[in-house]
């Protein structure tokens, strides 16, 4: 994965994360994926993990990092990314080749979530909505925010 792996729309970031399988679930305050050997997932937030349709609310289950109650997402365990994208408003969807699909929205207070990939990129969710993007190389932020 490189710079290039990441696409910038008009309201969302196509995420380079397609075909990585998730290798590693670890939970303490918040839930983290390693997807492959060299990207992560950190949810921070309550996130919704559902099964079918990305767009269909029906079976899908609030899970709570705070909490500890993530054990559903066990289910993710060597699935691979379909799909990944960042919206500039903060909300994180990921879909996975099990039928899974994971979502999280911004916070209004808190850091709901960021990918993290090789070569330094970094995507998080800031408190309020809007993105905050950091590529390599760089010290700064710049916010990507719709």
């Amino acid at each position: 994965m490189n710079e290039s792996a990441f696409e910038e729309h008009e309201d969302r970031w196509i995420l380079g994360l397609r075909g990585l399988a998730v290798t590693k679930i670890s939970v303490d305050f918040q839930l983290t994926l390693l997807l492959g050997s060299e990207a992560w997932v950190i949810l921070e937030c309550p996130f919704r993990l559902g099964q079918g349709s990305a767009g269909s609310d029906n079976l899908q289950e609030i899970l709570d990092p705070g909490q500890q109650d993530v054990a559903a997402t066990l289910a993710l365990f060597g699935a691979k990314v379909l799909s990944a994208v960042a919206f500039k408003a903060g909300s994180l969807r990921l879909v996975f080749d099990s039928e899974l699909h994971l979502n999280c929205r911004a916070d209004p207070s808190f850091e709901a979530w960021q990918v993290v990939g090789p070569g330094g990129w970094r995507f998080v969710s800031m408190p309020g909505g809007n993105l905050a993007v950091w590529s390599a190389g760089t010290e700064s932020t710049r916010g990507a925010g719709g």
